[in-house]
């Protein structure tokens, strides 16, 4: 064992992070968290997992459940192709596998949703290989210790990081190794202001040796991400509202909201919801009031949506460019996922509606 590896280790006995999925050994609780993990903080999945083995506490019931169940019980992680994944996974194992997870990186990474980080990671837990699991956390911690000046997302510095992180690998502990990696990064190596004083690496960490530190890891300037004007119509038919289904496909599949789309160049909002309206559903709308400005970011572009109180002045609506098309009441809405910003304009019309 590396001198590396063996204070890495030491340090995540003592300190390491006591979280939920750690003191489980059903293998499919493992998996879920591990998907859950994906691009999401820890602090933020911890609810998630607990309600989600509550709901789902097999992969029986998992593969059982209806893709709107699951969105429904994935709502606000956000990256919905997660969640559809899993359960598309689910059922495979369960037709395939007989529930069974298996054990090995090289079948792992057949099932929808498992790349090389989550194979590497499942298979170093469950099937006790000494595989790597090489997230965010390991890779600065990593450029760290071993001074990676090549920019992140470059072969130069994947290989480099791949390599570091094998010839430091204990045999037969892969499992606490990738975890103490992730912990250290997580709780003392973090982006800004690592606490190396009292982090166990220090005296062997090159980046920290040199005051370089807060320049590792080397990252590639970020494009600026898109800016996007979107509206949507709340349409009543009281005591009903207008709900579409997105495309199975794309960002949000399967989720429901409040139809709509794009400001195209020139347009005001009111023409372009009633250029959408007509295109998505083959109606006419009235736009009425407006209900609220809505903000959010997603991974590579970000949106102000503007939703209106709006009237139906045409036949009735049609699923164009939709899955499908529901009229509910706000009661209603809860049972059906939508991405945040819907469910917040749904939040604002009960409120509507418990004071009227």
């Amino acid at each position: 064992m590396t001198t590396f590896a063996r204070l890495l280790l030491q340090w995540y006995e003592k300190e390491g992070r006591r979280l939920p999925w750690r003191r489980h050994h059903d293998p499919y609780a493992i998996w879920v968290s591990e998907i859950m993990l994906q691009q999401t903080r820890v602090a933020t999945v911890i609810p998630y997992f607990e309600r989600w083995l509550e709901r789902f506490p097999t992969v029986f019931a998992l593969a059982a459940a209806s893709e709107q169940e699951v969105l429904a019980a994935w709502e606000g992680l956000g990256y919905y192709q997660r969640a559809r994944h899993l359960h598309q996974a689910a059922r495979l194992l369960v037709a395939d596998y007989g529930g069974n997870l298996p054990r090995d990186a090289a079948t792992l990474r057949r099932l929808p949703g498992i790349g090389r980080y989550t194979a590497g990671a499942l298979a170093a837990i469950l099937g006790s290989q000494d595989e790597i699991a090489i997230d965010g956390n390991v890779r600065r911690v990593l450029s760290r210790v071993f001074d990676i000046a090549a920019p992140l997302g470059t072969p130069a510095a994947e290989n480099e990081l791949i390599a570091r992180a094998r010839e430091n690998l204990p045999a037969g502990r892969a499992a606490d190794y990738n975890q103490a990696l992730m912990d250290l990064g997580a709780l003392i190596c973090t982006p800004r202001a690592p606490r190396c004083e009292i982090c166990p690496l220090e005296s062997s960490c090159r980046a920290r040796a040199a005051g370089l530190q807060e320049q590792r890891p080397v990252t590639r300037p970020k494009a600026a991400l898109p800016h996007y004007l979107v509206t949507a119509a709340v349409i009543r038919r009281d005591p009903t509202y207008l709900l579409a289904q997105r495309p199975p496909q794309g960002l949000l599949g399967g989720l429901w909201e409040f139809p709509g789309g794009k400001v195209q160049p020139g347009e005001t909002l009111a023409e372009a919801l009633r250029r959408e309206i007509e295109e998505e559903l083959g109606t006419r709308i009235e736009v009425g009031q407006a209900i609220g400005v809505y903000r959010h970011a997603y991974s590579h572009f970000r949106i102000t949506l503007h939703a209106f109180h709006c009237r139906l002045t045409g036949p009735e609506p049609q699923p164009l460019q939709v899955a499908a098309l529901r009229w509910v009441t706000v009661e209603e809405m809860k049972a059906y996922p939508m991405g945040k910003v819907d469910r917040r304009i749904a939040e604002s019309l009960a409120r509507e509606t418990l004071s009227a």
